[in-house]
């Protein structure tokens, strides 16, 4: 995080979300992190970036106080990148981050991911879904094993070049 290097982890239910914590603590947990827990945000200055957070990524909640467990996937997973866009990083790793949510979710995540490379935030997308990859990405990485077997740039980037590297025909 220091290094401003965010992730959004593949299993949000294990690795993402602090189920007991609340959809305001679960945003500022990172920032607090870095700032130190012996410097805890003020309550209204919690409350102001969670309001914010809640807005730009449209997460459906009854409360910033709702315990995150309480949320569909959808909305846990904008409320973990909330999160990392908190921290403002520079790269971004996320890990299937639109795996088991909803289409809706789906594509303002793609949006958000859009906006933020535009912005000049490096970001490693991982998804097993091509039309995703396709959406999102202006280079492709195809690993079997731990090891890269193609990879495909800008106008190489089709579903049929896709399946050929895949298939080790690249």
């Amino acid at each position: 995080m220091k290094n401003g290097i965010g992730y959004l982890p593949e299993d949000r239910k294990g690795d993402g979300i602090i189920s007991e914590l609340s959809v305001k603590d679960n945003i500022i947990l990172a920032q607090q992190v870095l700032k130190g827990f012996w410097k805890p945000f003020k309550k209204a200055e919690a409350e102001k970036i969670a309001d914010e957070y809640i807005k730009l990524l449209q997460v459906k909640t009854a409360s910033k106080e709702t315990p995150i467990k309480a949320l569909s996937g959808g909305n846990q997973q904008k409320v973990i990148l909330a999160r990392w866009l908190l921290t403002h990083p520079q790269y971004l790793i996320l890990d299937e981050p639109t795996r088991g949510i909803d289409v809706g979710t789906k594509t303002e995540i793609q949006k958000q991911v859009l906006k933020l490379s535009k912005e000049g935030v490096g970001i490693t997308f991982i998804s097993s879904e091509i039309q995703e990859m396709l959406n999102v990405c202006t280079r492709l990485v195809v690993m079997k094993d731990r090891n890269i077997v193609g990879e495909l740039r800008d106008e190489q980037l089709s579903q049929d070049n896709i399946m050929k590297t895949i298939a080790g025909g690249n």
